[in-house]
């Protein structure tokens, strides 16, 4: 069994782009940076560096998310890798990791700043009738002298 489970947070690095297969199906792609943090050998500093991801939505989500994210959003993401490999048009052989994003959520407005706290709905009320009382349990059946 192997686990393929990505989570990440990240801004992205460039607009998203939403196109159409032939057969209707929409496919949003962007990119998204992810910061990584190491010590620097020479002086001893921490520096920031930066992984590029690319990610790819499918389905009426990813017209939806489309209208919402820009160059910059921050955004979280849960998702599983995929590899794709192709042939380019000069005979050469290409290949990319990329995450195919099941979840995506907002973590800054459309105005750039940050994202509203999330809001939850009120707990549903139940209109089931009560339960009735357990009914009363004939003792008389039950034999206090079996050994088990």
């Amino acid at each position: 069994m192997s686990i393929n489970k990505v989570v990440i947070t990240g801004n992205l690095t460039r607009d998203p782009e939403l196109r159409e297969t032939p057969s209707g199906f929409q496919v949003l792609s962007f990119g998204v940076a992810v910061n990584d943090r190491r010590r620097n050998p020479q002086t001893q500093q921490w520096e920031d560096y930066a992984n590029f991801v690319d990610c790819t939505m499918f389905g009426n989500r990813a017209a939806s998310v489309s209208r919402f994210l820009s160059k910059g959003s921050k955004v979280a993401i849960e998702g599983k890798l995929r590899w794709s490999q192709w042939q380019a048009q000069d005979g050469s052989k290409r290949s990319k990791l990329e995450v195919v994003v099941d979840e995506l959520e907002f973590m800054t407005s459309r105005d750039g700043g940050q994202a509203a706290p999330r809001m939850q709905a009120a707990p549903a009320q139940s209109y089931a009738p009560a339960p009735a009382a357990a009914p009363a349990i004939d003792t008389s059946v039950y034999d206090d002298d079996i050994p088990f």
